[in-house]
């Protein structure tokens, strides 16, 4: 018999014995590895020390001299070590990826606090110095959580779950942080937001239900290019404001000079008195315009402005506190003022309904435009709420984004959004106005 017939591969092997009649045997290769010829060998049964091999198994076996035999090795390619190795290193290499911090800032949907619950088993909003009543239902404030900017940077796997995610907004850092700011200078801030929220609500709900709240309005800085600059100076005390053509009205609170305002043309002038450094002096100041809304920079309010920031010192007739902790920013003023009035109203003004919202509120009761109105949308949804107030200046981001089983209902004053609770409450909330397209 040949070499090719005895299947040798160039090693020294013992000749394979024909097997019993009837068993089937395989192919073997020859020095090239090709099979030696069609016909199949017979295999011969298991013996100790011996191995029948095949095309695909052409190793060498050696026989220990102890008769028994070696178990085989696994037999690895460089081609499988080869993909082994690169799947680890792309997997690495995504891995630091997804782990880079990127600059961007994901918005979220935050939690809800009900602003006629409890904390810790006090209610939220602690009132001294008048009644209080009984409340149901909820009137629930809304939050955006944050991630990113200053402290807190995001990876790209938040970035792509934000993407993905309907209810969160991905958006470059610097247009929801200022360049540069640090994150204590951006938590001092969103503190002193919230404990300015809390105070303009107190005044405006007391004042909606009637309470005199006299107060001293100090000119705390003057903005650059407004009528204002160079004629009203830091530190004057506002005492009275006069239009042209019409009587003068003395400023008790900041209410008064809002009223007067509002139905101020733009650029009309005024005559504004104030007390400097003890003294009354007459001043006249050229008014300006409302800025734009967020959802319409160039939708300006009625009315207009004086141009100055006032510190107001405030005399309360009623003292208000709020138990609340880990929130900021000014936009729970609306909802705020809501729970101070329900608690200070005889009957139940919800009816018992969820009713989520958002707004910030000013001195004078208006209700102002906000950030994430989205996200608060399907925060409120989260809660529970059916019945959702939102500030008609974020009508215009609001129409297409309303979760289904969520109403809402448009509110541009403190006023209008007492009515609407109290008509929600009653039953009458479907001819509630609404926030519309165009």
């Amino acid at each position: 018999m040949s070499e090719q017939g005895t299947g040798r591969t160039g090693h020294d092997r013992r000749p394979v014995p024909p097997s019993p009649a009837g068993r089937v045997g395989v192919p073997r290769p020859s020095d090239l590895g090709t099979t030696a010829n069609a016909d199949p060998v017979p295999a011969e049964p298991a013996r100790p020390g011996w191995r029948a091999t095949t095309a695909q198994q052409a190793a060498p076996h050696r026989e220990p001299e102890d008769g028994h035999a070696e178990p085989d090795e696994p037999y690895v390619s460089r081609r499988a070590v080869t993909m082994v190795v690169s799947g680890a290193l792309l997997s690495a290499l995504l891995l630091v990826i997804m782990l880079v911090p990127l600059p961007y800032a994901v918005q979220r949907p935050g939690p809800t606090v009900n602003t006629l619950g409890e904390a810790d088993g006090e209610p939220l909003i602690q009132i001294d110095g008048a009644e209080t009543y009984p409340t149901s239902g909820e009137l629930r404030l809304t939050t955006v959580s944050v991630i990113g900017g200053p402290g807190y940077p995001v990876t790209a796997a938040d970035v792509v779950a934000g993407w993905l995610d309907e209810e969160e907004v991905v958006m470059p850092v610097e247009a929801v942080f200022p360049d540069g700011t640090t994150r204590e200078e951006i938590d001092e801030q969103s503190t002193a937001q919230m404990a300015s929220s809390q105070d303009n609500a107190t005044v405006a709900a007391l004042e909606e239900l009637g309470y005199d709240v006299p107060m001293v309005l100090t000119v705390r800085d003057v903005a650059p290019g407004s009528g204002a600059e160079g004629v009203v100076e830091e530190g004057d005390v506002i005492a009275s404001i006069q239009p042209e053509g019409e009587e003068r009205t003395e400023v008790e609170a900041f209410s008064d000079l809002a009223a007067v305002l509002s139905r101020t043309e733009a650029g009309a002038p005024v005559t504004l008195g104030v007390l400097r450094d003890g003294e009354p002096t007459d001043l006249t100041v050229a008014t300006m315009s409302h800025p734009g809304t967020a959802a319409d920079p160039d939708e300006a309010r009625q009315g207009s402005l004086l141009g100055v920031v006032l510190d107001p010192e405030v005399e309360l007739p009623v003292d208000i506190d709020f138990d609340i902790d880990n929130i900021g920013g000014p936009s729970a003023g609306t909802m705020f003022a809501l729970g101070i009035i329900d608690r200070l109203t005889p009957g139940e003004m919800t009816g018992g309904e969820k009713i989520a919202g958002t707004g910030t509120v000013n001195l004078a009761g208006e209700v102002g435009a906000i950030g994430g109105i989205r996200q608060k949308l399907a925060g409120a949804t989260r809660a529970g709420a059916e019945w959702f107030l939102a500030p008609q200046g974020n009508c215009g981001e609001v129409v297409g984004h309303v979760p289904d089983g969520l109403r809402v209902v448009r509110v541009g004053t403190l006023g209008e959004a007492r009515d609407a609770v109290e008509a929600i409450g009653s039953g009458d909330g479907a001819s509630l106005p609404t926030c519309e397209a165009g």
